[in-house]
């Protein structure tokens, strides 16, 4: 069989790219097709991430192990597609290039039989120009869809920050000068 997938760039203007791949290939086999039908020279490290139905990041898959003992994680190269995406669970996330950030949502589209005479993996269909760098991920609390910092909001006044100020003897906790 072959999985249909739509690749999409996290990026403010619609950039996709349409890939075919063979169920049987590795995640590393869809890495390689990704980063080729984007135009990138494959020299970056790069992970996918199992994720839910609202694209929330679970389990990183890495293209190399980064373990401390050879062997201990699991790589791109140890997935054949078919045992992580089917008809039910249809979305992973993929990050190339760990300084750049180039963030994708794959989502597979279709599961179809082979053509005859297709060569997979292939593009399929190509949308949108790549922008020069990746968009900027902002991790501000503003930006997120739960505002962590909420509960933690900062009501103490002036009055109250006075009482620490010109105070730098510890005695009163039962601290010595050079403890250490």
């Amino acid at each position: 069989m072959v999985y249909k997938f739509r690749v999409i760039l996290d990026a403010e203007e619609d950039i996709f790219r349409d890939i075919a791949i063979l169920e049987d290939d590795t995640l590393e086999d869809l890495h390689n097709a990704i980063f080729n039908a984007f135009g990138f020279d494959g020299s970056e490290v790069a992970s996918f991430y199992t994720c839910d139905e609202t694209w929330n990041q679970e389990d990183e898959i890495p293209l190399f192990d980064t373990g401390d003992v050879p062997g201990e994680i699991r790589t791109m190269n140890d997935y054949p597609l078919s045992s992580i995406l089917d008809k039910e669970n249809t979305k992973i996330i993929y990050v190339y290039d760990f300084i750049s950030m180039w963030t994708f949502l794959v989502e597979l589209a279709a599961i179809e039989d082979e053509a005859v005479g297709a060569t997979y993996p292939e593009t399929l269909f190509s949308h949108g120009e790549m922008p020069d760098e990746a968009t900027e991920k902002s991790f501000e609390a503003d930006d997120m869809h739960n505002d962590i910092y909420g509960e933690f909001e900062d009501d103490l006044d002036e009055d109250d920050l006075d009482m620490f100020e010109g105070d730098d003897s510890f005695e009163d906790y039962g601290f010595e000068e050079n403890w250490n």
